[in-house]
């Protein structure tokens, strides 16, 4: 995150080392350790709920998507459902018309329509 090398980290401890004091040097090294810890689990912690937020957002579409492609099936198996009871209903018609006979033109004549 900081570039911070060997030399500056020096400095840093001398310029501490006179400002703070030794005596209450390692305690404010410890407390900013601590300080330190809880910032970086805090950064870890917000990530974490920003891949999670993330993730299941992605779930989000991927659900959406998987019910219009169930809807999309839904829709081609009922046409297709239609499709095939309007030929069986055609296929029964023309096995009805076929079963039926034909009366001879003799006893057409017998039952007149007038």
């Amino acid at each position: 995150m900081f570039g911070v090398d060997f030399s500056e980290l020096i400095v840093i401890l001398v310029v501490a080392l006179i400002v703070i004091g030794p005596e209450r040097l390692p305690r404010v090294a410890r407390t900013l350790g601590l300080l330190w810890g809880r910032a970086q689990r805090y950064v870890n912690g917000v990530k974490a709920d920003i891949a999670r937020e993330m993730s299941i957002e992605e779930f989000r579409r991927l659900q959406q998507k998987m019910n219009q492609e169930v809807l999309g099936a839904e829709q081609a198996a009922n046409q297709i459902t239609q499709t095939l009871n309007q030929q069986v209903q055609q296929v029964n018609s023309a096995i009805v018309q076929q079963d039926q006979p034909e009366l001879p033109p003799a006893e057409q004549k017998k039952f007149p329509i007038d």
